[in-house]
């Protein structure tokens, strides 16, 4: 079995900053990519960010120079490190990982951006 620990949403003005963490654990050998996602209300899941084993990231065209998705591969966490918040980034957020029996997705942390 496996189980994702995400923390470090809440509420924060535009301009603000926040870090997400998503720890993975239990029944994990490797994992391949990691990542984070999100769902705004009325909208559908995208991909925010994601950092494969080897390193290589990609992110959404909207988050891009302001996000930073990083790993530690010892501890089998994602960091998602948001600066420069916008309220359109306003959303759940969902960490996923990538493991060789398929997806898993955590349960998911609230963003607010609002003065």
């Amino acid at each position: 079995q496996v189980q994702l620990v995400e923390s470090g949403g809440g509420l924060v003005q535009p301009g603000g900053s926040l870090r997400l963490s998503c720890a993975a654990s239990g029944s994990i050998s490797s994992i391949n990519a990691m990542g984070w996602y999100r769902q705004a209300p009325g909208k559908q899941r995208e991909l925010v960010a994601r950092v494969t084993s080897g390193g290589s990231t990609n992110y959404a065209d909207s988050v891009k120079g302001r996000f930073t998705i990083s790993r530690d591969n010892a501890k089998n966490t994602v960091y998602l490190q948001m600066n420069s918040l916008k309220p359109e980034d306003t959303a759940v957020y969902y960490c996923n990982i990538l493991i060789s029996r398929g997806n898993y997705w955590g349960q998911g942390t609230q963003v607010t951006v609002s003065s």
